[in-house]
């Protein structure tokens, strides 16, 4: 059934273009590119050349005087016309207007810094140079870097501390590398990464994107990579960050048991060192130039817990290699190949002996294991200017990453189903626990396959521009075809286990009297998932036109068609959505015609895809049988019983094949989208600098994810009209879109065929999943001048909804779409509430002063407010779905052992509901960094001595703490001491050492 908002934004969106567009954005480049645009004599010729690569094209203004260069490469370039000359730094996705108007012959040279109002451009948009990031205190990441832009906050420590964009969660951001999307579509929480200093320029787009973008609900950050030049260039570089120059970490008691630490983290130490080296140049003048880096990145770290301790060490030359060809200035060819190889050792110590806890030593010999994980890129782009109004522009990329197979102690053992040694555990009736057999401990689980897990990402994309009188009509397709390799597993080496076990009563499995009291009975147990290779194939195709429509306005209108489609091990589809319309509408206003006043304003929809996780986690084959039997004898070699007569039935769990892709998705299921409406304005306050206002709001119009519970759809279809559906033909979790109801293909008659079922909303029991952001942003931006530089913004935000988004910070959950927290409708009770991303405030403010030629001081500089707080606990008998359809917890709400709802025992010790984010917020954090540089001219090069000093008054401010409330299942009314004591604070103050020689 086509969705009524949908279908109501589609037709607006046409009637929309249809007269000629009343909203625009900008004319925005692909992620790797630029543009140049502006004013010069009519039909005047226009020479453009590049000021490192020599590369020349020579074009007509057009009879109004109005000129455009598309896909320009960020660089440095001088253009000249009628003898009036200007030089320019081109950034990437950002336009660059140029004059070149004169009313004589005298040479205008104009300054080579970005301008700070882009009038051909709506989105929001931040970009940084290189020689900005390396000046500032700032950890050495992209994710760092993503950071300073305005309305981006920190996600949760647990998930890997990724950046946040306007209330998205931090699995919903992409990532491209000179144009070509690197976004990890197995977790959407990784990406491939380019070595810090190769870094030439990245952009944070934070809203406002135009049809050639998706796959994003929140920011996308664009990398382009160094690049030769017609001069030999090169450098080597040591990075250096020691234990000894940091201070140490907190330690926290535990309230439960306060002669025992909660926290104990004083005592480990990590260092890093890294090396690199790099070299870039011509191989043929104006022509062919190529530029290279190695890196060697070596981690050390100790790590000492209460009884036991570990360490690591980690590293391995890695390195990246770029090509441009460029045979004249009409057309450029591109390669660039990117390995990040890591291999790792990791030690375990066994326990200490009793009381030396939290020693700072490590005891005996450790248990060592070992992994080599490899990764690489290829990226291939051709660019052609064919006419003057026809630019195209071909990409073709690939990534891979593997895993690695873990050796040594915590490798997986080998499958051997006969195997003479099962593993066999003896628990007698004070609950000791015996291992009578011959298996060698620890258990660990067995790996159904001798093959690494990877992910293969291949891309094709092409782009066309096309001007036609005063419209720019682009239009292209993108396509990603994704594989992921995912190893299955045995519950041990020899897949089936014994347990032996003692009944107080007699029963067991349900059966009265099956022993006799205090009598011995065994528990056998298989359990595996098989192994596969899963695909997910993402296409888009778009076309926009940007209209000039007037000198000072820019109207623009576009439509992106996104498809997705995923598919299990066979190969068969099971999630498949074609053709989903995303438009989008804008406008940019020159206001007075000199680019000092910009108003703007878009309105769009953006699609996420469905993250391969999800295609293993609902399709994966996953079964598991548990039996109960008496025995007459053991054997003594290997404690297997004999004699064995069933007790009651058999317990399955899951499907011993693929399960029908209409049994595990609902048929009319949305995949998660939002719509977004920007209204912002930019003003220049003084040269160079600029101030913005802008107001952001997002609202989710559906959300994805699966759903467990089983006993609301049994007791539905058995009192409507199937009395003998069995709860067995129901798969364990479904994909749904909460608040909706769920049409699934089921076997409700139990005779194997499936019969398409309508379960309603209000037997579902979930809400909506909602989301909803308003952000206030005011920013200041003045680009380096060649002696300072300022950026900063504040912005007041809004988080709440029912749903975070891919992931569940709460919990620590990175299953991208499959979260924990609408898997009953009792988890999903008191969802509604200000989500963890929701930091009403946030002050930023960086930049970095060159006081001389010797000294160049950066700083960074942050205030933000805490984040909500949630009481957690555990979900109470008196919920919806507590029970299964058979009154037991196996498939109910209660079975989760785990506290995860937003029920918490109060101060009384009884459990009641509270909302999301009803807590009090963590602690403002306030930080300041600073760096200083030291350069020194030595023989042909420059030495770059640089001091940062992250952290700069060391605060220890807690960003996290422990929200669950309630102790434990068992002990019922007992409160957790340990609720809100911090679980994450500010990374102490540190000292990073850098040395650099470049020539």
């Amino acid at each position: 059934m086509t969705n009524n908002k949908q279908a109501a934004f589609a037709r607006r969106s046409a009637i929309a273009l249809a007269i000629s567009m009343c909203f625009a954005t900008a004319a925005m480049a692909q992620s790797s590119d630029g543009s140049i645009f502006g004013r010069a004599t009519a039909n005047a010729k226009i020479s453009i050349t590049s000021l490192e690569n020599g590369s020349n094209r020579l074009i007509d203004a057009n009879p109004d005087g109005t000129f455009r260069i598309a896909k320009v490469s960020p660089g440095k370039y001088k253009i000249v016309s009628d003898g009036v000359t200007q030089e320019i730094e081109v950034v990437i996705g950002t336009g660059t207007e140029v004059s070149l108007l004169s009313t004589s012959s005298v040479v205008v040279k104009g300054s080579r810094t970005r301008q700070t109002i882009d009038v051909s451009s709506v989105e929001s948009n931040t970009v940084f140079t290189q020689a900005e990031i390396q000046s500032m205190p700032i950890p050495r990441s992209a994710t760092a870097v993503a950071m300073l832009a305005p309305g981006t906050v920190q996600g949760d420590s647990g998930l890997a501390n990724l950046p946040s964009f306007g209330g998205a969660s931090i699995a919903e951001n992409a990532y491209f590398i000179n144009g070509m999307d690197v976004t990890n579509v197995r977790t959407l929480l990784s990406f491939a990464s380019l070595p810090f200093d190769a870094i030439e320029q990245q952009q944070i787009k934070t809203g406002g994107y135009s049809a050639e973008y998706g796959r994003s609900l929140g920011g996308v950050i664009g990398l382009t990579s160094k690049r030769g030049s017609n001069t030999w260039k090169g450098g080597v570089g040591v990075i250096y960050s020691p234990s000894s120059f940091s201070a140490k970490p907190n330690n926290i008691r535990s309230k439960e048991t306060p002669s025992l630490w909660y926290s104990y983290t004083r005592g480990n130490t990590s260092n890093s060192t890294e090396v690199n080296a790099n070299l870039g140049g011509p191989i043929i003048k104006d022509k062919l130039f190529v530029w290279g880096m190695v890196t060697s990145t070596n981690n050390f770290s100790d790590s000492y817990g209460r009884t036991s301790s570990t360490a690591s060490e980690s590293g391995r030359p890695n390195g990246m290699v770029k090509l441009d060809f460029v045979p004249s200035g009409d057309h450029r060819f591109e390669v660039t190949a990117i390995t990040n190889h890591s291999k790792s050792h990791s030690f375990t110590w066994q326990p200490r002996p009793y009381p030396e806890e939290y020693a700072l030593t490590h005891f005996g010999d450790p248990l060592v294991s070992s992994n080599k994980s490899l990764a690489n890129v290829f990226i291939g782009k051709y660019t052609g200017y064919l006419t003057d109004n026809l630019t195209v522009s071909l990409l073709t990329g690939a990534t891979n990453a593997y895993t690695g197979l873990t050796k040594g102690a915590s490798a997986s053992r080998k499958y051997e189903p006969n195997s003479p040694c099962p593993y066999v555990t003896a628990t007698d009736i004070t609950g000791k626990v015996t291992y009578p057999g011959c298996y060698v401990l620890p258990a660990v689980s067995a790996r159904d396959s001798v093959e690494e897990n990877f992910d293969k990402r291949r891309s094709n994309r092409l782009d066309l521009e096309y001007t036609i009188g005063n419209h720019r009509i682009t239009a292209g397709v993108d396509l990603q075809d994704w594989k992921s390799a995912i190893a299955g597993s045995r519950s041990n080496s020899a897949g089936k286990t014994y347990a032996y076990l003692v009944s107080k009563t007699g029963e067991v499995n349900l059966v009265k009297n099956a022993v006799v009291p205090g009598g011995e009975y065994v528990r056998t147990s298989l359990g595996y998932s098989t192994s596969g290779v899963y695909q997910v194939v993402n296409d888009a195709k778009y076309i926009e036109d940007k209209w000039q429509a007037m000198r000072n306005l820019v109207l623009y209108g576009g439509l992106r068609w996104e498809s997705f489609v995923n598919k299990n091990a066979a190969g068969t589809p099971f999630i498949e959505k074609k053709n989903l319309l995303a438009p989008r509408l804008g406008f940019a206003w020159n206001v007075k015609g000199d680019a000092t006043t910009k108003l703007y304003g878009n309105a769009g929809r953006y699609y996420i895809p469905v993250a391969a996780n999800t295609n293993y986690r609902a399709t994966q084959i996953s079964y598991s049988e548990t039996e109960f039997f008496t025995f007459t004898s053991k054997d003594p070699k290997n404690g297997v019983p004999s004699g064995l007569v069933p007790i009651g039935n058999k317990v399955k769990s899951g499907l011993p094949t693929y399960p029908n892709p209409g049994s595990i998705v609902d048929p009319n299921l949305k995949p998660m989208n939002q719509d977004e409406f920007i209204l912002g304005i930019q003003q220049a306050v003084a040269k160079n600098l600029s101030a913005g206002l802008k107001y952001t709001n997002r609202r989710l119009n559906s959300g994805m994810d699966d759903y467990c519970s089983e006993g609301p759809i049994v007791k539905h279809l058995r009192a409507n009209g199937y009395p003998n559906f069995k709860s067995e033909n129901l798969p364990e979790c479904v994909l749904l879109n909460p608040g909706s109801d769920l049409t699934l293909k089921l076997d409700v008659n139990g005779d194997g065929k499936l019969v398409q079922t309508t379960i309603p909303a209000s037997v579902i029991g979930l809400p909506k999943y909602t989301r909803l952001y308003d952000g206030l942003e005011f920013s200041l931006d003045r680009p380096f001048d060649g002696v300072w530089s300022v950026g900063g913004s504040y912005v007041w935000s809004k988080s709440r909804g029912t749903g975070e988004g891919y992931v569940q910070s709460n919990l620590n959950q990175g299953d991208a779409g499959i979260t924990q927290d609408f898997d009953y409708a009792a988890l999903a009770d008191g969802s509604d509430g200000f989500l963890p991303n929701d930091r009403r405030h946030q002050f930023k403010l960086y930049g970095h002063l060159k006081f001389s030629d010797t000294w160049t001081f950066g700083f960074n500089s942050s205030v933000t407010s805490g984040r909500p707080t949630s009481c957690i606990g555990f979900v109470p008998k008196t919920t919806y779905d507590f029970y299964d359809s058979n009154g037991k917890i196996d498939r109910g709400a209660g079975h989760y052992t785990s506290p995860s709802s937003y029920y918490c025992l109060n101060d009384q010790g009884v459990s009641v509901l509270n909302q999301r984010g009803s807590g009090p917020r963590t602690p403002w954090v306030k930080q300041l960094d600073l760096s200083a540089n030291y350069n020194q001219k030595i023989g042909p090069g420059m030495l770059t001595v640089q001091f940062s000093l992250v952290n700069l008054f060391d605060s220890r401010t807690t960003t996290e703490w422990n929200e669950v409330r309630d102790f434990s299942r068992t002990e019922s009314t007992r409160i957790a001491k340990n609720y809100q004591l911090p679980t994450a604070w500010q990374t102490p103050r540190y000292l990073r050492l850098s040395a650099r020689y470049n020539f």
